[in-house]
């Protein structure tokens, strides 16, 4: 096993006034066995980072690192690292064993340590009873249960995962997920895994790496994230549904929005122009009598054990989740939201930043 580094690393492509700088210097330290998450919406270079660590795409600036030896100039073959891609990537004439051994056979490992580490990887991934069935024999979690098996017989100091998960149903996602967070804690190789999807990142992320548009925005446990996002794409992008944000003036005891006054129930850290974060969570409908913000519902939705009301706040679209055994407004209501103070994020209007 082996920690990972990132040192100001940059991706672009061309040069001159035609350059496309793709990945603007990812600074990051990957311990060893730990298992990262580099999550982000589509084009934000998540995948251009992994491939760079696999070797399948050029450094243009930076250095990268596995254990102690920059990688930069080193064949993919030569970095000790096994990857994992969206597409199975199966021969469709070899059988599962066949398929797992592949790589072990053209690095000349002797027969018996092959079939050792096939029936061993095997076992952990509960394929044994399909060693001799084809592909197509087999349902789309088994065939990334395959694709993982043959990464694992590497035995390698780095797993890279590339959205292995994007093909499966949603049943299948949850189970693969479990059986992946099982591997790790069995195996304890160093792990760098790339999705779009949030829930993928929170469940199975130590720490996680949040990209947007080539930069590293914000890279920490799942909890830091999500309690504490440092920047306004963070609140937006991690949750589902995403954080409230609003901007407005912010002054001791108001925060103003399109003219309307929002009291607040603790003094915003500074006055003038803000954005506003609240999870949808953390806000609550007022009680009879009871002040708030007022709010105008649009639409209710139904999720099995919670509610979602969308409505609107001094015009803004703003999103409440409440249990669904409690009773839901109606489209038109006007209701009022009472906000806790201990759950209110503030950020710049201008930079995007987290105030504190």
């Amino acid at each position: 096993m082996a920690s990972i580094t990132f040192k100001n690393v940059v991706k672009q492509y061309a040069s001159g006034k035609t350059v496309n700088k793709v990945i603007h210097g990812v600074d990051a330290d990957i311990g060893d066995g730990e298992f990262v998450v580099i999550v982000g919406p589509s084009g934000c270079g998540k995948s251009t980072l992994l491939r760079m660590v696999a070797g399948l795409e050029v450094i243009s600036e930076g250095e990268i690192s596995i254990g102690d030896r920059i990688v930069n100039d080193l064949e993919p073959s030569e970095r000790d690292i096994a990857m994992v891609f969206q597409n199975y990537a199966l021969y469709p004439h070899m059988s599962v064993f066949d398929n797992m051994a592949y790589g072990l056979k053209i690095a000349k490992v002797p027969e018996a340590d092959i079939r050792a580490r096939v029936d061993k990887a095997a076992k952990i991934l509960e394929l044994a009873p399909y060693l001799q069935r084809k592909p197509r024999e087999l349902s789309g979690g088994q065939r990334q249960r395959v694709a993982m098996g043959r990464a694992i017989v590497r035995q390698p100091q780095v797993f890279l995962f590339d959205e292995p998960l994007s093909n499966l149903d949603a049943k299948l996602r949850a189970q693969t997920r479990l059986e992946i967070q099982k591997l790790h804690a069995e195996l304890g190789v160093t792990s760098l895994f790339v999705t779009h999807d949030q829930v993928e990142a929170m469940t199975l992320a130590q720490r996680m790496i949040v990209m947007n548009a080539g930069r590293m925005e914000q890279i920490g446990t799942p909890e830091q994230v999500y309690s504490r996002p440092e920047t306004t794409f963070v609140a937006g992008f991690m949750g589902s549904p995403p954080m409230n944000l609003v901007q407005g003036l912010a002054d001791a005891s108001t925060f103003t929005v399109d003219a309307q006054a929002l009291p607040l129930p603790a003094a915003a850290p500074r006055h003038g122009s803000l954005v506003l974060g609240l999870r949808p969570e953390h806000a609550s409908l007022a009680g009879a009598g009871e002040a708030g913000w007022p709010m105008t519902v649009e639409m209710v939705e139904m999720l099995g054990a919670e509610r979602l009301i969308h409505g609107r706040v001094a015009g803004v679209l703003f999103t409440v989740r409440i249990d669904a055994t409690l009773a839901a407004p109606k489209v038109g209501d006007a209701v009022a939201l009472v906000v806790p103070p201990q759950h209110l994020h503030w950020f710049d209007a201008t930079t995007q930043q987290r105030v504190t």
